[in-house]
Parts: C-alpha cells; sequence; structure tokens
C-alpha cells in the first residue's frame, strides 16, 4: 500500500501499469433533448464491436493519430459536480463516471456519519477512478467524464499519472468553485445523499484550489444559473480540444 506522504511520479520514470478492473460500474448518461451531441472519434487501436476503424483520423490522405481526453470534473461537496459532468457526457457522448459510486463502503459510513475521510481512505478509490477511466477508453472510447472531488494536489497528481498508460491522451480537470454558504445550501437540499451538510466544512479546511502552475486545469464559478455554467463548462471543453488538435 502507498502512503499519500510519498511523491506521485508525473514526470520522469513511468510508473507500472495498472491493475486491470472487472466487475466496475459504469453509468452510461442518456440523451438529454436540450442537449447536441457533438462528434468524437473513435479510440486509437484495433476496432470498435461495430467494426469501425480505430486507428485515426484521415486527413489529406494521412491518417492523423486520435487524441483522447479524460475531463475530471473536480471541486468540494455542492459545487455541481454531477450536473455539469452529466451534461458533458451527454453533450460529447462519453462515458460517465460518478465517482461516489466508486467509494468503498466503510468510506461512505465514515462520510455519513459525519467523519471526515483520511488521505489513506481515498488512496485506493483514486485509484480505482483512474484505472476504470484508462479501461474504458481502452474498450474504444475517445474520452470519458469523470466526477472526483480532488480536494488536494496530491490527489489530483494520482490522477495525472494516467496519460502514461495511453498514447495521445491528455487530462483535463474542470474545477467548479463557490462561496461556503453556497455550498451549504445545495448540500442540504440534496435528497437521500449519505454526506451531511457537516462535511462541506470538513471539505473546505483541506481543500487545496489548483493554482496557477497547474496549467491543465479549467476554473469555473459555478454561483450562476446552472444553464449558465453548464454552457461555460461545455465551450471551454470544446476550445480545448481544438487547441490539442492544433
Amino acid at each position: 500500500m502507498l502512503s499519500y506522504d510519498n511523491a506521485v511520479a508525473v514526470n520522469g520514470q513511468t510508473p507500472a501499469s495498472p491493475t486491470n478492473i472487472s466487475g466496475a460500474r459504469t453509468a452510461v448518461p442518456t440523451t438529454s433533448p436540450k442537449v447536441t451531441r457533438v462528434p468524437v472519434p473513435a479510440v486509437s487501436g484495433t476496432s470498435d464491436v461495430h467494426g469501425q476503424a480505430m486507428n485515426g483520423v484521415q486527413t489529406n490522405g494521412q491518417v492523423a493519430p486520435v487524441e483522447h481526453h479524460i475531463w475530471l470534473v473536480t471541486g468540494p461537496a455542492g459545487c455541481g459536480k454531477s450536473t455539469v459532468a452529466k451534461y458533458l457526457a451527454v453533450s460529447l457522448n462519453l462515458p460517465y463516471i460518478e465517482g461516489d459510486e466508486y467509494h468503498p463502503k466503510a468510506n461512505v459510513e465514515k462520510m455519513s456519519n459525519g467523519i471526515p475521510l483520511t488521505d489513506a481512505d481515498r488512496w485506493d478509490w483514486l485509484t480505482l477512478l483512474r484505472e476504470e477511466s484508462l479501461r474504458l477508453i481502452n474498450a474504444g472510447h475517445a474520452g470519458v467524464v469523470l466526477t472526483c472531488s480532488a480536494l488536494k494536489k496530491k490527489y489530483r497528481d494520482v490522477i495525472r499519472v494516467a496519460p502514461y498508460f495511453v498514447p495521445n491522451l491528455h487530462l483535463h480537470f474542470i474545477y467548479l468553485s463557490a462561496p461556503e454558504e453556497v455550498l451549504l445550501r445545495r448540500v442540504a437540499a440534496r435528497p437521500n445523499h449519505f454526506m451531511p451538510p457537516s462535511m462541506v466544512a470538513s471539505q473546505l479546511s483541506i481543500l487545496e484550489p489548483p493554482s496557477e502552475q497547474e496549467v491543465d486545469v479549467i476554473s469555473i464559478d459555478v454561483t450562476r444559473p446552472i444553464e449558465q455554467v453548464e454552457a461555460e463548462a461545455l465551450d471551454r471543453v470544446l476550445r480545448t480540444m481544438d487547441r490539442v488538435r492544433q
């Protein structure tokens, strides 16, 4: 078992390949009438189950490598991670991973009782989310949309290892920010969720907002109406994809 106090290698040596995941849960979004799907090319590899080519995009007689993306929507409880992530997944026609569904039972019980998770509690969870994202991409998807609070930089660094394992894979964080009073109000209004409002303060106490040095982060203010937040998130995602293709 590694410790969060050990640095995660994201430069220099290539870490070992992640273990395979069996029986992982994947929530695939359904089509929303208010969203226009954006065509996304298949991931490079062999071929998908429908026999479609997955080796690249044909441009001027040459095959260009397909770019793959992990869009990790992050932020403390109540910031709207699931809402924004589901919108992006449907818009981009990508699979969606709800990070809360991958917590082990012990973590859920602790949070339900208002007990903050430790670094050790989060380590296997973060690794599982990274590996499940890679599994979906290797299965033939051009990318994935994932939710995870990723409150500390070292938590985000666990996911940052992912591009080592897939050619042309790009990882992006979409950080949703809001004042504590907004987060508390939203968490209190959520029915049947395991996390009580008291957990907001504990999350904010350890929160390390992304710094300017974390150049893979898109920051979005979520105090506005959700339609504006979703529109900005999708616009910035599409512009980021355009820059990567150039």
